[in-house]
Formats: structure tokens, sequence, C-alpha cells
């Protein structure tokens, strides 16, 4: 097994009565990038934010980077980086007096934060922007821009809570390149995210609902091992087939894509584009497939949503 960046084991937060996180296990190897996904509420930010010395936890115990949290929160400071979910720079500076701002708040020397604010500026496509105001950019600029000011100091380990969540899907994409670029030279990720496509390009993921982990694997072997099948049906009347599907015990899922009902059905059924059609007999001249699951089906299965 390779070597944990975060080991999280029995984590636990309270607010009052309610429980926003609940016996959380949790083991991120270095070097990889390890998604959360979840809905809004679902416990991702609560998490970073005890796994980062932010918020102390009710019970468990946290270790990130071989530092016990929150004991040790000061001295794991300068070895993560941490990406909000809403853009927390000043609006009122340019890219260049922003990025100068952060790399002195991480000591960097004079003489190194002008050549690191120059590299940032190369490798985040922000070098003709550098001295325009930051409240004037796109959303895509200032993710750029954000991230740039997240690895200022090289950090060992990223924290991104919902990076992407106001932004366009090229961004987003672009963004993604430059995660895995992050990932390569060493440092490991962790990212919050409630899209399917993006979780799907994690090395290692957690489903979270209501503060519990729901599974937790490689998004591949989550999909091979979710114990149902999925079927796409094409035919007339797709609303009210949905509706009689819904009432079986077998059928997990239903949910309409387009002119197709997406079906998943528990794996007790050996054969099930035979078995939907026993079941709806309307379906014996219609179009059933078997196709391959996907990180939402996962998401379905884990959580128990139909």
């Amino acid at each position: 097994m390779s070597e944990l960046a975060i080991k999280a084991t029995g984590l636990t937060r309270r607010f009052g009565d309610f429980t926003a996180v609940n016996k959380l296990n949790l083991h991120v190897p270095k070097g990889s990038i390890y998604g959360f996904l979840g809905p809004n509420g679902c416990g991702k930010s609560t998490t970073l934010r005890m796994l980062t010395g932010l918020l102390s936890p009710s019970e468990g115990d946290i270790d990130v980077l071989g530092l016990r949290i929150p004991e040790q929160a000061e001295a794991l400071r300068m070895k993560i980086g941490y990406m909000t979910q809403k853009f927390s720079l000043y609006e009122d500076l340019s890219v260049k007096e922003n990025l100068q701002f952060i790399g002195q708040i991480f000591g960097l020397p004079a003489r190194a934060l002008k050549p690191r604010v120059a590299e940032l500026g190369s490798v985040y496509h922000l070098n003709e922007l550098m001295k325009q105001r930051v409240g004037s950019m796109s959303g895509g600029q200032k993710q750029r821009l954000a991230l740039a000011a997240a690895v200022m100091h090289k950090p060992d380990l990223l924290f991104l809570d919902e990076p992407t969540s106001a932004v366009d899907p090229q961004s987003r994409r672009d963004f993604w390149e430059q995660l895995f670029d992050l990932s390569d030279a060493g440092t490991t990720i962790l990212v919050t995210t409630h899209y399917m496509d993006e979780a799907e390009r994690c090395h290692g993921l957690a489903i979270m609902e209501a503060g519990e982990i729901k599974a937790d694997g490689p998004p591949d072997a989550l999909m091979a091992q979710m114990g149902v099948s999925v079927v796409e049906i094409k035919a007339p009347g797709l609303r009210q087939i949905k509706d009689r599907l819904l009432a079986l015990p077998a059928v997990v899922s239903a949910a309409q894509l387009g002119i197709r009902l997406r079906v998943l059905v528990r794996a007790d059924e050996p054969d099930p584009v035979a078995w939907l059609k026993r079941q709806i007999p309307e379906l014996a001249q219609a179009e059933l497939d078997a196709v391959r699951p996907s990180l939402e089906d996962v998401f379905v299965t884990s959580t128990g949503r139909k």
C-alpha cells in the first residue's frame, strides 16, 4: 500500500444535536487525486475543514502528512494549499498584486517571489492578465488565479472545495488537466465535487451522504461492484413505464435520459432485459439494451435514492 498523505479514523463532527460528519474513515495515498462526491450539505466541506485543522472534530483521530490534527495544525499550514468554493482573493488588486501578497504571506523572500510569480503566470496562463484588476476577470480566469495562489508555496497537499462550481465546461476541463500535472509532480489532491464527470477523473473516490461515506474506492472498481445491471429502454410512454417499474422491488432506480429510460435492476436477476419484458408486457417489442454502469448509477445504488 502506498504511503498515506491523509489517515482519518472515526471522524465525527456535531453541531449541537446535528451530526454533520459521522464516524468517517479515510485513507488517501500520497500523490493521488482523491474525490469526495455528494450533494450540498452532505458534510464534504466540514470534513475538509477538520482535515486542515480549521475545525476541531467532536471525535476521531486525524493524521495529515505525518502531523496530528488539530494539535499540529500550525505546522501543517505551510505544507498545504486550500482553494475555497467561494473566490477569496482581493478583487480590487491586480493579478500580480494578489500573487505577490500570497507569496509574502507564505514567507517567500523577494529573490524567490518574483520568479515564482512569473512561473505561475506562465503555467496558469495569467501573463497577459498580470496588470488586470481581479474584479473584472471571468470565472475561469479567477479559477486559474485561485489555483495559482493555492500552490504558490509548492504545497505537498492541496485541498479543493468544489473548485469548478462557477465555471464553464471548457474551463473545468482545463482545470483538471492542471490538477493532473500537479499530481504527476507528486502533489496529493483532495477535491470535493458534485459533478459526476469530475468524480470519474479521480484516482480514488468517496461517495458521501448525510455525513457518512457510502462507498469508497477507485471509480472503475465502484462501478464494477455496484450489484446492479443497467438497462436502457426506448419505447412510447416512458413516464408511465417509469412509474410502473419503480413499484417493483428489484428495480433500484429508473430515470429518463432524453428519449431513453435508464433502469437499474438488482443483480439477482441474471437476464435483466428478459425480466423487464416479463414485468411490462408492452416492452416485448421495445428497444432494450444492457449498458455500462456510470458513476451516477453508483451514487444511486450507494445512497438508496430512487
